[in-house]
């Protein structure tokens, strides 16, 4: 028996149909959180439920938030509010410009400002990786340019994944223990997807940081 005639009209609309609802691509993202201004722990939280009810967005694991000094143009400041900064995992369909948009949306609703680069922030979403792909446009790179260079990237991020590989850079574990800079572990923290009961004992933000040990490398 000969095939369907390639003149058939129904062709092109079977094969429209199979496309239309064929699965979409699904890609691991690893997004960076960070504040240093308000409440930050609730803000991380929060952050972290708004991109897990984003369309297209699902949040698999996020970790426990860590205090960090500030980073500034002109390299570490003790003298800015310190960070809380965390790692959260999430599978994504979107592409990478809604992706952005998702993100910089959640980031304005929380009162992100952008008057001075790297300048103090209440709510910072960075994309550091999704799966292992290399992406360099005007609006994203990934991996993110920076991450092997930061403790409060890679030290949450092996919270979730002891595994974790930066592409082009290596195992996070080993980029990790060549930094000098540690995190200091937030007493009382949680898993930022834990409801929030009694709150953590967080430092106040300043050069006297209660929680900061003064050894060199200290975690």
């Amino acid at each position: 028996m000969s095939g369907p005639s390639t003149s058939d009209p129904t062709a092109g609309a079977t094969s429209t149909a199979a496309k239309s609802t064929a699965a979409p691509r699904v890609r691991r993202a690893v997004i960076a959180l960070g504040s240093n201004l308000g409440d930050r722990d609730t803000l991380l939280r929060e952050a972290v439920r708004a991109v897990d009810a984003t369309p297209g967005i699902t949040v698999v694991a996020a970790s426990a938030p860590v205090s960090s000094t500030a980073v500034t143009l002109d390299g570490l400041d003790p003298g800015k509010p310190t960070y809380l900064n965390a790692v959260l995992l999430a599978d994504v369909t979107l592409d990478d410009d809604a992706l952005l948009d998702a993100l910089q949306a959640i980031e304005a609703t929380h009162g992100r400002t952008r008057e001075v680069r790297w300048g103090d922030r209440t709510l910072d979403l960075d994309v550091v990786a999704l799966d292992d792909e290399r992406i360099d446009t005007e609006r994203l790179q990934v991996p993110h340019p920076r991450a092997a260079e930061r403790a409060f990237v890679l030290e949450p991020w092996l919270e979730l994944d002891p595994e974790a590989r930066l592409a082009g850079a290596g195992r996070v574990a080993d980029l990790a223990s060549r930094l000098t800079e540690r995190t200091r572990p937030v007493p009382g923290a949680t898993s930022l997807l834990d409801p929030a009961s009694e709150p953590p004992l967080l430092d106040h933000g300043s050069a006297h940081d209660p929680t900061t040990d003064p050894s060199p490398g200290a975690p």
